[in-house]
Parts: C-alpha cells; structure tokens; sequence
C-alpha cells in the first residue's frame, strides 16, 4: 500500500531539540523523532510511509514569516508543508498571500497553542481569504495536553465554521476532535462537503466501532491518513484502518488519494 501521512510535525535543525524537549514534558508522550525532517523522512521509511505533510505552528505573530520561510525549504519531492498564520498578526491575511506564493499546501492553525476559539469572528478573515486562494485550513480538533481543562476546537464550532464558509476546505484533525468523538457524530460526520477528517494520534482512544461508524457516516473520500509522528507511531493508525471494515477502495482514498486530492486542489 502507498502512504501520504497528511499530519505530521518537525522543526528547525536549530530548535528541534528544544521544541521536542518542551512538547515530551507537556504531553508526557516518548516522540518517535528527534523532531528534524532528516530523522521524521528516516522514521517514515522504516514505517514504509512514502510522503508526508508537515504542520508548523505559529504560537506568536512574530514567527508566521520565518516558519513559512522554513517550510518552503524544506520540501521536496516527498516532503509537502502547509504553512501558518496566528489569528492576533496584523498582517495574517497578507501572510496569507505569501502562504499561497511560496506554494504551500494550506493552513494550519492550533486553538490551544494560538489561543483562540474556531468560530470566533475575528478569525472570519482570515477564514474568506483562505477560501479565496484555496489553501485548506487544517485545525487541532479535541483534546490537547497543554490545555486539559479547556477545549476550545469543537466539533460544534467546526460546524459554524463549515456553515459560514462552504468554500473553504476544513480539515479537522483526529478524526474531528480528539476525545469528543460523540459530538463529531453529532455534528459533523456526513453533514458536510467541506470537511475532511483526519486520523492522526486516535487508535489509543478510540474503539474500532466508533471509528468505522463516522468514517463511514463521514465518507472514505473525505477520510485522511494522518499520524502525529512524532507523537504517535504511524503503524497505530494503518493498523486501525486495515482491521476495521473498509473495502480496499475505501482504504486507498485514506491512505493517499484523499491527500493527493488535496494537494492538487492547493496548487
């Protein structure tokens, strides 16, 4: 089987060991990475993923240029990046045009670390124009360790957010929200087009009936393979997809034709 690991996670060679230490501490999570692309494309290849998509994360305003700048560096043939803005830049939507010049891949934004709720007004803007220059905007859904008494990437707000702007491709991660699988029952499986689900970092928390019900509820087309890594190891989450039942079509649209669809939609 081909792989396209669409959520995965490194850094800079000259703060990946810093950035890893401080994120081990508050996940409490052994990473598989040492958090460099060089040991994230290493891993991938003794898991037989053949590409990836890495999700930086602007957690001040200060950084979106140098980590965008970052990301189109470092991809190549098998390494795609999304890009980031944080919802406080004066400039996001400018950045966004850069985003979209320095032919990232989409958007990633993190409510817990960038500290805002998905369907707060002032993140419309930033939302319009993403649609404008469709660059998909990929969310943390659910549960985050660095903030395990507030969650504010619900699936009801990715729900107002999906409403709002039908234009705009939503990717929710762990399969809509982690740890909130009942409310992405509720309100997002098979309810709208514009939202794909990922399944990064779910198979420990998860049950196989759970997870084969809103992938079906949802539609394998809008279902992307998705690990974490470093912070889960990709064969949890492929060994979930093969045992659940899933033709093998459904199975190659997770895998790598979901992600591809994307990309292409993206260029």
């Amino acid at each position: 089987m081909y792989y396209f690991d669409f959520h995965t996670h490194a850094f800079s060679e000259k703060i990946a060991q810093k950035a890893m230490a401080s994120l081990a501490k508050t996940s409490g999570i052994n990473p598989e990475t040492d958090g460099t692309v060089k040991d994230l494309l290493k891993k991938c290849d003794d898991f037989g993923i053949q590409k990836v998509l890495i999700l930086p994360i602007a957690t001040k305003p200060s950084q979106q240029n140098i980590i965008n700048t970052w990301a189109k560096e470092v991809m190549n043939d098998r390494v795609y990046c999304c890009g980031s803005v944080h919802p406080d830049a004066e400039d996001a939507l400018e950045e966004l045009e850069n985003i979209k010049n320095m032919g990232l891949f989409g958007v990633k934004l993190h409510p817990e670390y960038q500290l805002f709720y998905p369907d707060d007004e002032k993140l419309f803007p930033i939302y319009k124009k993403a649609a404008e220059l469709r660059l998909p905007v990929i969310f943390h859904g659910g549960y985050d360790p660095l903030s395990p008494d507030i969650i504010r990437a619900t699936p009801e707000r990715f729900a107002v957010i999906a409403k709002a702007f039908p234009n705009l491709q939503i990717v929710a991660a762990h399969l809509g929200a982690d740890r909130l699988w009942d409310d992405v029952e509720k309100y997002l499986a098979g309810k709208f087009d514009n939202v794909y689900l990922d399944t990064a970092v779910i198979a420990d928390d998860i049950s196989d009936e759970q997870a084969l019900r809103i992938i079906k509820t949802h539609g394998a087309d809008r279902i992307l393979f998705g690990s974490d890594i470093p912070w889960d190891n990709p064969l949890d989450e492929v060994n979930l997809i093969n045992r659940i039942d899933l033709s093998d079509e459904e199975r190659e649209l997770i895998f790598y034709k979901n992600a591809e669809k994307l990309i292409e939609y993206a260029m």
